[in-house]
């Protein structure tokens, strides 16, 4: 077939950074769908002409234009043929490192400048077009998280602010929001994507619940950093640092979102902001679609994370009462993570980056300890005693009590 293959976007310019290869993407300039089809690349793509490669199985797309047609990031309409040049499918892309082809035989077109500015560590926005698309802004987001040496480019940060307030960000789908937001989140510094939907007014208009935490004070004895905006970042990047799973990284971006409703004769003390927390992520969770065991996890890691922190001044009926509350039982895997998550919170403090926590060891054993008991024994014993329901559950409870007893 006559048409010339590139491969474009984001395996181009990691190529170019020095990092792993990353799924390639390719464009064809001077082809036409029946030529592919012909060529035994099978069509998949539904708005525009994209086709599986017949080896490889790697998308390959037709060059294309495209113009804005109604709000959101859905609404463009494309134009395909062989009259579309490499140049014209280049200049659609959003940022200038992500507008960089490489042919065949390896060289590189780069007609937007996106090696200098790979170079110079800059993300720039390709045209005038990038205000079009509101997913834009929250994948520029994401790669800032990623690409932590980078920074945004003026003219590129006022189109994200032009972005907020032409309403295109109130455009975006909850799946689409949270498919950029969780991949956000796994990066290596989630707190500069945070930082950039706030510095833009995004954030704003995306969870207002976290948006208003900057300003709002905390005990200095307790947080060096005082101001909850600049807590609740220290504790994402702890996350990022101790590899924690998608769960415990959305239960800590979100586990003091009531802190930002604390009635102003109660500061900076926080009284009862658990659950607050708690009820705020739930909210979050179900305008996000975000998914069940990270809603779940963040909800339990919000309501119950005092009580983890102060859980080594507690006896053992109150370590047991504590198991119970969080479902550790019935969910060990998700006591971890939310043990996990406190350790993010505790030492996501200025001068705590480094401290101990011994209080997720000791729940873990003491959780063990009780998990040892042997429940179905101790209510067969119960019920010969004639006890029933909830006096089984309290003879279980005391059983499982003396277990955590003993190991203190």
């Amino acid at each position: 077939m006559k048409g010339r293959f590139y491969v474009v976007g984001g395996a181009v310019r990691d190529a170019l950074l020095g990092l792993p290869a990353s799924d390639r993407d390719w464009v064809v300039v001077g082809s036409t769908p029946e030529e592919l089809v012909a060529a035994g690349f099978r069509p998949v793509g539904r708005d525009f002409p994209v086709f599986l490669h017949p080896e490889t199985g790697e998308e390959v797309a037709l060059a294309r234009t495209e113009r804005k047609s109604a709000p959101g990031y859905h609404g463009f309409s494309f134009h395909a043929d062989p009259s579309v040049t490499l140049e014209e499918d280049l200049r659609r892309r959003d940022l200038t490192i992500n507008a960089i082809a490489r042919a065949e035989d390896g060289s590189l077109v780069d007609p937007w400048g996106g090696q200098r500015d790979i170079q110079a560590r800059v993300f720039r926005h390709v045209s005038e077009a990038f205000v079009e698309d509101p997913v834009r802004l929250l994948r520029l987001a994401r790669l800032a998280a990623r690409f932590t040496d980078f920074t945004v480019a003026p003219e590129t940060e006022a189109l994200l602010e032009r972005l907020v307030a032409d309403g295109e960000v109130d455009a975006l789908v909850p799946e689409r929001v949270w498919q950029e937001l969780s991949r956000g989140l796994m990066e290596a510094r989630p707190s500069r994507m945070i930082e950039l939907l706030r510095r833009c007014g995004a954030l704003a208009r995306l969870m207002p619940e976290l948006d208003r935490l900057w300003g709002v004070p905390q005990p200095p004895e307790h947080h060096p950093e005082v101001d909850t905006g600049a807590h609740m970042l220290l504790v994402l990047d702890m996350a990022a640092r101790l590899q924690a799973p998608l769960a415990v990284r959305w239960a800590c971006l979100t586990h003091d979102l009531g802190k930002g409703q604390t009635p102003a004769e109660l500061l900076p003390r926080h009284i009862g902001h658990e659950v607050r927390s708690a009820t705020l992520a739930r909210a979050a969770g179900e305008r996000w679609r975000v998914p069940n065991p990270c809603r779940e996890l963040a909800e339990v890691v919000a309501r119950e994370h005092g009580n983890v922190h102060r859980s080594g001044e507690f006896g053992a009926a109150a370590v047991v009462r504590l198991l119970e509350r969080c479902d550790a039982f019935r969910r060990p895997q998700r006591f971890a993570e939310l043990l996990l998550a406190c350790e993010c919170d505790a030492r996501g403090r200025t001068g705590f980056e480094d401290s101990p926590y011994p209080q997720r060891a000791r729940l873990t054993e003491l959780f063990e300890a009780a998990r040892g008991v042997d429940t179905a024994a101790v209510a067969a014993a119960a019920a010969e005693r004639g006890a029933k329901g909830p006096q089984i559950a309290a003879a279980i409870q005391l059983a499982r009590a003396d277990a955590v007893g003993a190991r203190l």
